[in-house]
C-alpha cells in the first residue's frame, strides 16, 4: 500500500512540475514578443486602430466571434498571413494562449511592428460579439 502512495505522489508532483513548466514557458515567450497581452478593456479601447485577428478554425469562428474580427485559422496563417498589412498593428485571439502565442511569434519573424493578443483569450471576452443565426 505504502509503495502505491510513493507512485501516486511521485505522479502527482510530474502533474504539478508540468503545470508550473507551462506557466513560465507563457511568461517567456511573452517576455519576448515584447509583453503584448491586452486585457478585455484594453483589447476593446484599442481594436478600432488594429487588425483584429481570430485564430480559431472555421466552425468555432461562425457561431460566434469579435465584431469586426477577421478569420485566419492558425493552420492556414502561413499562408495567408500576406492579407494583413505589416504596418498596422495586429490584434490576435484564439480559445488558446499557446496558439496565440505561437501566431504572434511566427508574425514577429515576418517583421510584422505591433502584435497584441488578449490575455484572456476568447472564452473571457465581454465585448461586443457576433453570433451566427443558425
Amino acid at each position: 500500500m505504502s509503495s502505491f502512495l510513493v507512485i501516486i505522489d511521485a505522479i502527482l508532483i510530474i502533474v504539478i512540475l508540468a503545470f508550473i513548466a507551462v506557466w513560465l514557458w507563457h511568461k517567456i515567450q511573452t517576455k519576448l514578443l515584447g509583453g503584448g497581452d491586452l486585457t478585455n478593456e484594453q483589447f476593446n479601447q484599442g481594436m478600432r486602430k488594429a487588425q483584429v485577428v481570430d485564430l480559431r478554425e472555421k466552425a468555432p469562428f461562425k457561431r460566434k466571434h469579435i465584431d469586426g474580427a477577421r478569420n485566419l485559422p492558425y493552420t492556414m496563417l502561413k499562408y495567408q498571413y500576406t492579407e494583413l498589412r505589416a504596418d498596422l498593428p495586429v490584434y490576435l485571439y484564439s480559445d488558446s494562449l499557446s496558439v496565440t502565442l505561437r501566431a504572434a511569434r511566427f508574425l514577429q519573424k515576418k517583421n510584422f511592428s505591433s502584435i497584441k493578443w488578449l490575455k484572456t483569450g476568447f472564452e473571457d471576452w465581454d465585448g461586443r460579439t457576433k453570433k451566427s443565426k443558425y
